[in-house]
């Protein structure tokens, strides 16, 4: 703020983040969590939930003990004020009990307030180091991975699982607490709600349950909208990606039109998913914002019925009670919403970094400039059990200071012999080591 009165801030001037919060710190922290896993998951496949989970749960248990005390101090507003109608009715319980109430209430306000600043900047936290984790395991992913596994990810589906699907993932930490705060703040509501109206308060409670149950089915198709808009969005961007990286190629050929119609059309498939997952959204904002002003008619219309007596309390603590059940009805559906999409996003993320990386060679150092490659094979090959090796019958050994030609015609194996030097091809019957012997500096 000083700085900024004296000069236009710059880049130099904005501070550095805490190693705590770095993408090194957050990266090496995830490897270690899913190491371990590996060590006690008998087929080596650890649960990448269950890393972020292990890396981060104590943070989220502290923002949770935030959101808890939000919604105990926030429900006990509708009491405050039956409390002090009462008051103001002249049923005093002791002398000055206005005076304390008004204390409490203020109290309250201030430990509401101050728990949900806390339990929002922790969660935002939290997601910020879930998406540096996720961003720099997916970057380290890219530089591992098998080539043969590439095939089942193009660069178009990489390039969206940072910018789009980590990001996801990354918000819905924001969420997580949503799901079990908004239960337990409506059956906190529904109690004051039994305390102030009695057996009349039911019929809103029956409006909430109905809700919910309509909401299943929808919840189930924005699931399917979501995955299949998730999948034309990877094949838009392949093809953009491609066009791009060959544009040369293109214009000498006049292949232009023929691209632009086709990414046009993926983009048609992408704008109709789109397209679905946001009226499907749309329906579930008119359930659940109708859903309050139901409720109120229906407790107030069963007031009636059972002929519950109604006065001035029973009447302002009823509703304040339907204002703290309007919100967390209307944040049912982002809660819903961000559920699914970081649900679709993280299995994507999953099968990205399962897949099979490099092989690895046994690097030996030694205190000399030398390096040696040394590969004795029989079988070469691409393909598992294939009854025709791509090459075969390999003895090479490579000194330094040597300089090496490989010849042959085109298919004879070449690039396979260079990418059995580098580790990327999965099947091979013998021996690929790699030394490296270099002089340590002085």
């Amino acid at each position: 703020m000083k700085k900024g009165k004296k000069k236009i801030l710059e880049d130099v001037d904005a501070p550095h983040l805490r190693s705590a919060d770095g993408s090194r710190t957050c990266f090496d922290l995830f490897n270690e969590q899913v190491e371990m896993l590996k060590r006690k998951e008998p087929l080596g496949r650890p649960s990448i939930l269950m890393a972020i989970l292990l890396c981060h749960h104590k943070s989220v248990l502290t923002s949770g003990v935030f959101a808890l005390i939000k919604i105990l101090t926030l429900t006990t507003g509708p009491l405050f004020l039956h409390t002090f109608i009462e008051v103001a009715e002249g049923r005093e319980s002791f002398k000055y009990e206005g005076y304390a109430l008004t204390a409490d209430f203020f109290l309250a306000k201030c430990l509401e307030s101050l728990a949900e600043r806390q339990w929002h900047f922790r969660s935002r936290l939290i997601g910020l180091k879930v998406r540096s984790s996720l961003t720099s395991a997916i970057f380290h992913k890219q530089l591992h991975v098998l080539n043969a596994a590439k095939k089942n990810h193009s660069p178009g589906q990489i390039m969206n699982y940072v910018p789009v699907d980590a990001q996801k993932i990354g918000e819905f930490p924001f969420w997580f607490h949503q799901i079990w705060t908004t239960i337990l703040q409506l059956i906190l509501v529904s109690c004051v709600m039994h305390y102030s109206i009695g057996v009349a308060s039911s019929a809103g409670l029956v409006i909430v349950i109905v809700t919910v149950l309509v909401n299943s089915p929808l919840a189930k198709l924005q699931l399917k909208y979501q995955t299949n808009l998730m999948i034309s969005q990877d094949k838009r961007q392949k093809a953009i990606t491609e066009a791009l990286a060959h544009i040369k190629v293109l214009k000498l050929y006049s292949w232009e039109k023929h691209f632009m119609d086709t990414i046009n059309k993926l983009i048609s498939e992408e704008t109709k998913w789109l397209s679905s997952v946001l009226t499907q959204k749309g329906y579930n904002f008119v359930v659940f914002w109708s859903s309050p002003i139901l409720v109120s008619s229906a407790t107030f219309v069963a007031c009636y019925l059972f002929q519950v007596p109604l006065n001035v309390s029973s009447v302002f603590t009823s509703l304040a009670s339907f204002r703290l059940v309007q919100e967390p009805i209307r944040r049912l559906p982002d809660v819903v919403g961000a559920f699914i999409e970081a649900k679709v996003s993280l299995s994507r993320i999953v099968k990205f970094l399962e897949e099979p990386d490099m092989h690895t060679r046994d690097m030996k150092k030694q205190r000399q400039d030398d390096v040696n490659i040394c590969i004795n094979c029989t079988d070469v090959s691409w393909e598992m059990n294939s009854l025709r090796p791509t090459i075969k019958d390999i003895n090479l050994k490579i000194k330094y200071g040597e300089k090496v030609g490989v010849c042959g015609e085109v298919v004879s194996g070449k690039s396979t012999l260079m990418s059995l030097i580098l580790g990327e091809v999965p099947y091979i019957n013998g021996t690929v080591s790699l030394q490296l012997l270099f002089s340590l500096p002085d």
